[in-house]
């Protein structure tokens, strides 16, 4: 997609992929402005009989774009009719948002290659962009001028709630399944927050996940089921996961690997959760993609060592099997992730869980093994070099 002239020059980077909802769609912004939108699975073949445009998409951005989203993300009950009142069954609509340096959000029609408008209000690099899982157009961004902002895009971006409370960079923001909270970490003012989707307010900081005085946190993702908030953090040549209940601002575990990973970059560590909640996608600098089943010791599957691997970023496609990862050198590479059958007591904590706070939880007359099962306080805190399992390819 790009001559090699440009590969591995400053501009060039793969800072964001995402896959349509419906996962017909793939992303990814290829650095130098420009965002590139193909079919999903790559070998598709065009349909005549298909209504919409199936071809290659590219959207030029004028200027470097660090975080893009597809929207507006259905949610997982059809008895929702909120969704439907945004989209009024137009099929010809896919959204996709794009965060720029400036940060201006350009939000682009996928299927007509048009612009539909600008969102204005940030004064710093967009990092980060989520669409909440009720079907509704709204838009949460986070960027480098230490706020958070909900955009509502069924008025062009005109109605906006500003969160402020970080003291420097927001390096990453997420939404709950039941979208009542929204998820931030600060890189270097190492917050971890945690906002009202409803009320637009702060509810409490997330502390005590790591023991070191300097270290950077990078990114965060709800569970499926919303019940747990995982966020990556590094600090020198160690990298970490910490996992919390976001209703009692416990730290349920922690992943900690020391001394794997090459001299500290820009980005250390990220993550994704599959979706079925049972794996999360890791990506560092030593390797370009880790899968960890929270409570193992070691990875599920690890990609080879490889010192310049230097990824970025990494995304689930909405249905699992596949990872995507993009790259320092604007690469993108497609994983074979493992596919594995959740058990019956698992489905049942998440159904349970979407909608049952920790603090409803608690008081039920349950087993005491079972409450910790339910409530993810059965997972134990590691520390593990990942180095002894099976290594893949993509």
């Amino acid at each position: 997609m790009r001559p090699l002239s440009v590969e591995w020059r400053a501009g060039c980077e793969t800072w964001s992929v995402d896959f349509s909802p419906d996962g017909a769609w793939f992303a990814w912004s290829m650095g130098h402005g420009i965002v590139w939108v193909v079919a999903w699975p790559l070998d598709s073949e065009d349909s005549q009989h298909e209504e919409t445009d199936r071809g290659d998409k590219s959207f030029s951005c004028g200027e470097p774009v660090w975080g893009l989203a597809f929207g507006p993300r259905p949610p997982k009950s059809t008895a929702d009719s909120s969704a439907k009142k945004t989209i009024k069954g137009n099929k010809s609509t896919l959204l996709l948002a794009t965060g720029l340096e400036s940060g201006v959000i350009k939000i682009w029609n996928v299927l007509t290659g048009d612009a539909v408008f600008d969102l204005h209000g940030h004064e710093g690099v967009v990092r980060n962009l989520v669409f909440p899982q009720n079907g509704t157009l709204t838009l949460i961004s986070s960027s480098r001028d230490k706020t958070l902002r909900i955009w509502d895009l069924t008025h062009k971006g005109k109605k906006v709630q500003v969160l402020s409370g970080h003291k420097d960079w927001v390096s990453s923001c997420c939404v709950s399944s039941d979208c009542s909270m929204i998820a931030s970490v600060g890189r270097f003012d190492r917050m971890v927050c945690l906002w009202s989707l409803r009320s637009y307010t702060f509810i409490r900081n997330l502390s005590g996940g790591a023991q070191r005085t300097l270290y950077l946190l990078s990114s965060c993702d709800f569970s499926p089921d919303g019940a747990v908030l995982a966020t990556a953090a590094f600090s020198g040549s160690s990298w970490w996961i910490d996992l919390w209940d976001p209703y009692t601002a416990e730290k349920l575990s922690s992943l900690d690997s020391h001394d794997l990973c090459s001299p500290s970059l820009n980005d250390k560590t990220l993550r994704s959760f599959s979706p079925n909640g049972l794996h999360l996608a890791i990506v560092t600098d030593d390797r370009p993609l880790r899968i960890w089943e929270p409570g193992k010791k070691g990875m599920v599957m690890q990609a080879k060592t490889d010192r310049r691997s230097n990824g970025l970023c990494c995304n689930y496609h909405p249905e699992g099997g596949v990872v995507a990862t993009g790259t320092r050198d604007g690469h993108v590479r497609f994983w074979h992730a493992p596919q594995t059958i959740p058990s019956l007591s698992h489905l049942c904590r998440s159904i349970l869980r979407h909608s049952v706070s920790t603090h409803q939880m608690e008081p039920l007359p349950l087993p005491k093994r079972i409450l910790q099962y339910l409530t993810y306080r059965n997972i134990p805190h590691l520390k593990t070099c990942c180095s002894d399992n099976e290594e893949w390819e993509n």
